[in-house]
């Protein structure tokens, strides 16, 4: 049986303000105190995973044994078929020391281009995340999700952040970048959630929050 989430405060390992405050919108009905790794001044590990789930562990653990409290991650990445699934689980490192996802998203389509990668059908892509949820006693629950759809070109929207203005979701003529963030989420419309996020936390929250 998962282990239940019983404290009152939890730490969201990331220095990435536009996650964090993902984060806090899917956890916002739940009664817990939450304090980014960025606020705590703790260091961001090295990601030497090679899956999302390996990384998410990495900064979970990290964010709880350096905090004393439980710690909840997210690695998560923009994946291109006909880049053979990259950027993947490099996708933050594309955009570089300076987080530059305007120029991330240009390589992207440059490669994309060079691929010959045209048509809809010769684009497809997906936003794949993972979540860990740590304890300071080294015990952890990983949970997954992913959304599929198209890379699209020129980017639209300037909601969400990362990769989110060039990623149309199936069955929806919007990016992510042009959906507010319970759109993107989707968490009532469509049970299980739209993003790749809300879908990873529906199945947290199912394991270790509800009931």
């Amino acid at each position: 049986m998962p282990r239940r989430f019983e404290e009152d405060k939890l730490v969201v390992a990331s220095h990435n303000p536009g996650k964090i405050r993902e984060i806090a919108e899917l956890l916002s009905r739940f009664p817990v105190d939450l304090v980014s790794a960025a606020e705590l001044n703790l260091p961001e590990p090295e990601e030497t995973g090679t899956t999302f789930e390996d990384n998410a562990l990495i900064k979970a653990h990290a964010a709880a044994k350096a905090s004393g409290l439980p710690a909840l991650s997210d690695d998560s990445g923009f994946c291109v078929e006909a880049l053979n699934g990259e950027p993947g689980v490099h996708s933050a490192r594309w955009a570089g020391p300076d987080k530059d996802f305007a120029r991330a998203m240009r390589n992207v389509e440059e490669r994309l281009q060079m691929a010959g990668a045209l048509e809809e059908d010769r684009r497809r892509a997906g936003f794949v995340a993972a979540l860990a949820l740590a304890w300071p006693d080294g015990h952890a629950e990983t949970f997954d999700g992913r959304v599929d759809g198209i890379a699209v070109w020129p980017p639209r929207g300037d909601q969400g952040f990362g990769y989110d203005p060039i990623f149309k979701p199936d069955d929806h003529e919007r990016t992510f970048g042009e959906m507010s963030a319970d759109e993107k989420h989707g968490l009532d419309e469509y049970g299980d959630g739209l993003s790749h996020r809300a879908r990873a936390f529906k199945k947290l929250v199912d394991a270790c929050f509800d009931g």
